[in-house]
């Protein structure tokens, strides 16, 4: 049987974990994960398809290698539940709360009101310390805030993708990822035109 020659694009679940590992020593890496929430919402309004959901996604290719070619998958169907539209946006709603709260708490330090807090919140209750991962730069302590907070929501999704990848499917997080159901909703807008 012949194998299709891989992309470029094929590649994309290293920069994930680049991603991951920069951020773990350097919190300010942590501002480049906007471009896995601008990149997805720019290619469904203009293509007004999940192209990058599809094709780009490197952590979607991260759970599928993972879970495909090594095996760390149950390889299950995800339930039905995990599926459904309730489940979904209500799973996006929430993920739009904790964000605004990010973005909140990164304002309060903006304005002065609250000091730096040099911790990343995983699961969006435990909060580790990340102390060795900024020492203080040039820049206000408002920007290094929000790649705090950045980065917990990004490890946060990654970790969750990790479980639903060893309990079912490879790509299992793919079915309730915010960012999926966002351009989903998007590519239904623009395509009813």
């Amino acid at each position: 049987m012949k194998t299709a020659k891989k992309k470029w694009y094929d590649y994309l679940w290293i920069l994930s974990v680049i991603y991951l590992v920069l951020g773990f020593f350097n919190i300010l890496f942590a501002w480049l994960g906007l471009l896995c929430f601008f990149i997805p919402l720019i290619i469904s309004v203009i293509k007004g398809t999940k192209g990058y959901c599809n094709r780009y996604c490197g952590r979607g290719q991260l759970f599928g290698l993972l879970g495909g070619r090594f095996g760390l998958s149950k390889k299950r169907d995800v339930p039905g539940w995990m599926k459904s539209r309730p489940f979904r946006y209500g799973f996006l709603v929430f993920f739009f709360i904790m964000f605004f709260v990010m973005l909140w708490n990164t304002y309060l330090v903006f304005a002065g009101a609250r000091d730096l807090g040099q911790a990343v919140t995983v699961l969006w209750m435990f909060k580790v310390p990340w102390h060795w991962a900024y020492h203080g730069t040039i820049f206000h302590p408002g920007v290094a805030q929000f790649a705090f907070g950045f980065y917990g929501v990004m490890l946060t999704s990654t970790l969750l993708g990790l479980i639903t990848m060893v309990l079912f499917k490879p790509r299992s997080w793919c079915v309730y990822c915010p960012m999926g159901t966002m351009t989903q909703l998007i590519c239904k807008v623009r395509n009813k035109r």
